[in-house]
């Protein structure tokens, strides 16, 4: 009955592999440049048959750009931008939540107290405000979307810390000596890898979304990059002619957001006891 939830993560992390794979080869995978423009094939339906006689399968958009080759494309951006930003607000909670657990006193309390202060505070609209202040980037919107999201991470840490740092063998190394540094490291952190590693893959999902938010309302990914959200923001013109600009963009979201969701929940399953033996 243990492995059963580790068969659950190796079946559905072959759907995010094949993401993966989809993103880094996604200039061999496209069948047309995703930024060719042909105005004699704009808002071609799925299906047409385009002018260099090939099928537009997903049809095209308002300039007659592939709308499949653009989704293809589009993957490799959404998923960097969505593992990087896991990567960088599950680094700083975490290292935030250890401090504040492990070192308490007025350090604790005001790491604490600006976690309280952030949650009352949207994070889609301080990611927002980050990206507006810094200009859109890759770079930026990975910060932003990192800097907004990782309040979780902190409170998981410190909830952790809190439990274990007076257990015998964490006070047997501060009795032999060792640092500050050290008992986290050797000692605290371990413990607190698996449930931040459950919290990051359920987050991914949420990343995605916030990202295309983001290149939606113009503050992500900037053209010629392409982007999901992006492309959902130039066929929002043609839903009454041509559904299909930003119907597909959004399909492909839609499913990624699954995939991440039912992978995450697979890895919950299998690092969590609470979960192991059903």
């Amino acid at each position: 009955m243990r492995s059963r939830p580790w068969r659950r993560v190796a079946r559905r992390g072959l759907a995010l592999l094949g993401l993966l794979l989809v993103g880094g080869f996604a200039g061999q995978l496209a069948p047309r440049d995703p930024l060719r423009v042909v105005a004699g094939d704009r808002l071609k339906a799925p299906g047409a048959l385009l002018r260099d006689g090939r099928i537009a399968v997903l049809g095209t958009d308002g300039v007659g750009r592939d709308v499949l080759s653009r989704i293809i494309t589009g993957t490799r951006l959404s998923l960097l931008i969505g593992l990087s930003s896991v990567g960088v607000a599950g680094a700083l909670g975490t290292a935030l939540g250890l401090a504040s657990g492990y070192f308490g006193g007025r350090l604790g309390d005001a790491i604490m107290r600006l976690v309280d202060v952030q949650m009352a505070f949207p994070a889609v609209l301080l990611a927002l405000a980050i990206a507006a202040a810094l200009g859109p980037s890759v770079l930026t919107l990975v910060l932003a979307l990192g800097v907004s999201y990782w309040t979780s991470y902190a409170r998981l840490a410190r909830g952790i810390v809190l439990s274990i740092k007076e257990r015998e063998y964490v006070l047997a190394a501060v009795v032999g000596g060792a640092s500050s540094a050290r008992i986290l490291l050797r000692h605290v952190l371990p413990n607190a890898l698996n449930p931040v590693m459950i919290l990051a893959s359920l987050h991914l999902g949420q990343m995605i979304i916030a990202e295309a938010s983001l290149s939606y309302l113009g503050l992500g990914i900037q053209p010629p990059a392409i982007s999901w959200g992006g492309m959902i923001a130039d066929g929002r013109s043609y839903l009454g002619s041509a559904w299909w600009a930003a119907t597909f963009p959004g399909l492909a979201i839609a499913a990624t957001v699954v995939i991440m969701g039912r992978f995450g929940d697979s890895v919950r399953d299998a690092l969590d006891p609470r979960f192991r033996f059903e």
